[in-house]
């Protein structure tokens, strides 16, 4: 089987003052994760809601969008909680890139997301 080489590339930027990680192709918005920072010990990043625009779905810009969640919440040492449905079972399928957050903290995440009525 070849390997795909039209493999669309974005870019990925997060906007943590409005807890937005956008991917971006040809400079529009096409995609979005928004999040926000639990408090506590530990904190951690909370993934609520995974959109992609009409029109560009299909394209991997909400697995790019996880993926790099994960790594954000990896290179700060901080839990990735995926209350996302999308970012839960994208993490359900790549356990090695997503490693599965305490049930207390999801929990505690839960809670949390009642004081950011933005994001429900």
């Amino acid at each position: 089987m070849a390997e795909r080489t039209d493999r669309i590339e974005f870019d990925i930027r997060d906007d943590r003052a409005s807890g937005n990680l956008r991917a971006y192709e040809n400079g529009k918005a096409v995609g979005v994760i928004a999040y926000f920072v639990m408090d506590g010990a530990p904190a951690a990043l909370v993934a609520v809601h995974t959109v992609v625009e009409p029109g560009h779905e299909g394209k991997g810009i909400a697995g790019a969008l996880v993926q790099e969640f994960y790594a954000m919440a990896g290179l700060e040492g901080v839990p990735a909680v995926p209350l996302c449905r999308y970012a839960a079972k994208w993490a359900q399928r790549h356990p090695g890139q997503a490693p599965e957050a305490p049930v207390e903290l999801v929990e505690q995440a839960k809670v949390q997301l009642k004081s950011h009525p933005e994001l429900q």
